[in-house]
């Protein structure tokens, strides 16, 4: 169980990254929003799609970490 333990809390630093990477997509689109007000709408769709794609690898790292929990 000790190994599992360790294995689980890597799955879960995944969230780590995530939030890094959101940090960092929202900080860009802000920039290009200022550069470009024009395409703002433009902008916000790729944003939120992008938002919503790293939020996936949050969860599936938090869902491994569950399986090595629970399931080993």
């Amino acid at each position: 169980m000790e190994l599992a333990a360790i294995g689980a809390g890597l799955a879960v630093l995944t969230g780590v990254g995530a939030g890094i990477g959101m940090g960092m997509t929202a900080s860009h689109a802000m920039d290009a929003v200022a550069r470009q007000p024009e395409a703002s709408g433009k902008i916000n769709s790729l944003l939120i799609l992008s938002l919503a794609l790293i939020e996936s690898i949050a969860i599936y790292g938090f869902v491994v970490a569950l399986l090595i929990i629970f399931a080993g």
